[in-house]
């Protein structure tokens, strides 16, 4: 990892933060799609200062498009109806990830400058982050592919090899956005046990051209259970906050004048996209 530059990307003069942490369950997935998608687009063209969002979806399962994919997807749709989760299926790449209110959501969003921003800078920009957000804990985070978790990356974040948190990007209009849920409190190997009944529903055995991941429930955990504290989402908001402080000024705010109307145009996207794609 290259920390200067990863540093480089956090020192900003003015975070533009927007906490969308405590909205509810009528706050839905597909409208924070369109949220990132409008940042991306404002940052990008130099309308926003960079800008931070916190969010927390109630019981939703997001979906990659390979997802979509299965032999038996009904059936395993009908898995997480049944568990009382509802699905959306994401504009990024990736595989099924479980959001609840013990999940907290992070966005980074930059511009990407002329030169481009390296893909790995911004995963350890957000790695960084979380690492300075966690500091006083004496507990060693890892970024490396935990392989048999859900939605499996180079970029997972882990405690003694049980993962808590993934990092995705999406790029868009000039624009990156680094994102990452993290596993506040609650049971991960709950959480990972429901994606693999997904899957082997959805698969019942059959070979398919796509790779799902064998998981095994016991190498996912959540921040309270590998640090032995138990944290509030609350909590690891402020521990947020904070850390961002510590690299420049922060300021709350909410979309403003045109991005309202960026905004109503992603969501109208990301809707007559999933209706598409699962077929609704």
């Amino acid at each position: 990892m290259d920390k200067e530059k990863a540093y480089a990307l956090l020192r900003q003069e003015r975070w533009r933060v927007i906490d969308q942490s405590s909205l509810g369950p009528m706050f839905g997935g597909l409208q924070s799609f369109a949220m990132d998608d409008t940042l991306c687009t404002a940052v990008g063209a130099d309308q926003s200062d960079p800008a931070a969002r916190s969010w927390v979806h109630h019981q939703t399962v997001v979906l990659g498009i390979q997802d979509t994919k299965l032999p038996f997807l009904s059936e395993a749709l009908g898995v997480l109806e049944e568990a009382g989760y509802q699905y959306i299926v994401r504009n990024s790449g990736g595989l099924a990830v479980v959001l609840d209110e013990g999940v907290l959501n992070l966005s980074l969003v930059f511009p990407d400058s002329e030169k481009g921003i390296d893909i790995n800078r911004g995963y350890d920009a957000m790695w960084l982050l979380v690492q300075e957000m966690f500091k006083d804990f004496d507990a060693e985070m890892e970024a490396k592919e935990i392989t048999e978790s859900y939605c499996p990356g180079s970029y997972d974040l882990s405690i003694r090899d049980r993962k808590f948190a993934g990092i995705s990007q999406r790029r868009i209009r000039n624009g990156v956005a680094v994102q990452i849920y993290l596993c506040v409190n609650g049971s991960g190997s709950e959480r990972a046990e429901l994606v693999r009944r997904f899957y082997e529903t959805g698969l019942k055995g059959e070979q398919t051209k796509f790779t799902f991941p064998l998981i095994r429930p016991e190498v996912m955990a959540s921040l309270s259970e590998l640090l032995g504290v138990e944290l509030t989402v609350q909590d690891v908001m402020l521990r947020f906050l904070q850390a961002l402080k510590s690299f420049g000024g922060i300021y709350s705010s909410a979309l403003q004048g045109e991005e309202y109307t960026m905004y109503e145009t992603y969501y109208q996207r990301v809707v007559e996209r999933n209706e598409k794609v699962l077929g609704e």
